[in-house]
């Protein structure tokens, strides 16, 4: 029977880690090489605490999502009170309060008419569900042949079939599909005024078969933690309107506070027709995700015509557990400091960043909100690094040419100043093979 390699950072292999490994399929692994995973025994604050009760300070909020540490005792208390009352009810016919309320103030708090929330279970499939509403739009305008999308360099939108095709194809991890996926339109961001000229080109050259553009905004995370300005994003929009496309924002990394704003589409003061969020919407509790539809996108679905009716209904849609959690981590924002506390984040990681810009092989130490990155020419022993910072205290997992954080936003100076410190000193350490 395969067994996964053995650990070194484990001093012991639990029971149900030997019985279960065997068995789990891990997510972007090659399961013949990647050595038995650390078995984690329960979480607490901005701590991942191990079988062995060694303690690993969560560098990355378990991918981006962890917003307000773990086991927040607010949301505990309101996903045990929603398990007492129901776990779940299908929507199809039926609704239920955490549900009805948490569309109602996403679409509060979300820019401008963002008003009309369809929920499902995943970021992926989040996306996958603006693109399809971005097509029936126009289907049920009579605008037939609009199904293709711009999508752009360094852009990662999910793993799900549709999404793939939409994510930059040279970043690799979709590339064996080609041929399976759809074709569509790939294109650099206007960030400057070569760049707006050529996608304003392209635009009317593809515009009737176009259906909308996909953006990352303020971030391309997955892509490398690649930047870009609010300018970027009113240009878009601006590209946009001229030529008649929707444009997708996909916040599923960005909304929630990570870059100094609720969301990154604030900082430029623009409305996307369409937004998707899901990872920090629960508070790294539960599986959740929401599209969210401008009044306009959303009334093109109305009718005497069964036809235009989006069909579409995830089983597990409007979770009454998750979307309790999210009515409860929603509170934490509006009742704790969390834009002042990544301003403060910000801050740090710019000043005790900055020493590794000096180092051999880094090309870029750059920070927006709460992510902190330090871009390297190239990774020679990303497995050596992933190690040292266990060794180190701090959970940090270096990708393509990337060692970044992304830390829960309840992070104390102290636990941040030993995630930095981390960062400077395997990357100081890191030489070629």
């Amino acid at each position: 029977m395969y067994m996964p390699p053995a650990n070194p950072l484990a001093t012991n292999n639990p029971a149900w880690l030997r019985d279960g490994a065997p068995h789990l399929w891990l997510p972007y692994t090659q399961m013949q090489t990647v050595p038995m995973p650390l078995p984690v025994a329960r979480t607490e604050g901005v701590r991942i605490v191990l079988d062995d009760g060694r303690e690993l300070i969560d560098g990355i909020s378990s991918w981006w999502t962890a917003a307000h540490g773990y086991n927040h005792p607010h949301i505990r208390a309101a996903v045990t009170e929603q398990l007492g009352k129901m776990p779940h009810v299908m929507l199809g016919g039926l609704a239920h309060e955490p549900a009805a309320r948490l569309a109602k103030r996403l679409a509060d708090l979300t820019p401008g008419d963002l008003a009309h929330v369809f929920f499902s279970e995943s970021g992926s499939v989040s996306v996958e569900i603006g693109m399809k509403i971005a097509v029936q739009y126009w289907i049920n305008q009579d605008r037939k042949g609009r199904t293709r999308f711009v999508s752009f360099k360094g852009g990662y939108h999910g793993d799900t079939l549709a999404t793939m095709s939409v994510c930059d194809p040279d970043e690799g991890m979709h590339t064996l599909f080609k041929g399976a996926i759809a074709e569509q339109v790939l294109a650099a961001l206007p960030v400057d005024e070569e760049a707006t000229d050529r996608l304003d080109a392209l635009l009317a050259a593809n515009a009737a078969t176009l259906a909308a553009v996909l953006v990352e905004p303020l971030v391309q995370g997955a892509g490398g933690m690649v930047f870009h300005d609010a300018a970027t994003l009113k240009r878009l929009r601006q590209l946009c309107d001229k030529h008649g496309l929707l444009l997708i924002a996909d916040e599923i990394f960005t909304g929630f506070g990570r870059t100094g704003a609720l969301f990154a589409c604030d900082q430029a003061g623009i409305v996307p027709d369409i937004m998707t969020l899901s990872k920090a919407l629960t508070g790294g509790t539960m599986a959740l995700a929401a599209t969210i539809a401008r009044t306009p996108i959303f009334e093109a679905f109305l009718g005497t015509d069964p036809a235009k009716a989006l069909m579409h209904g995830p089983t597990y849609q409007g979770n009454a557990l998750a979307c309790a959690a999210a009515n409860a981590s929603l509170d934490l924002f509006e009742r704790e400091p969390r834009l002042e506390q990544v301003a403060a984040i910000s801050a740090q990681l710019a000043r005790e960043l900055e020493p590794a810009r000096a180092l051999p092989g880094v090309v870029d130490v750059r920070v927006k909100g709460a992510i902190g990155v330090i871009e390297l020419e190239a990774m020679h022993d990303i497995d050596g690094m992933k190690r040292r910072f266990v060794e180190a205290g701090v959970w940090i997992r270096p990708f393509g040419r990337t060692v970044y954080t992304t830390p829960p936003l309840v992070i104390e100076p102290t636990d941040l100043a030993q995630i930095t410190g981390a960062m400077v000193n395997v990357v100081a350490s890191h030489r070629p093979k």
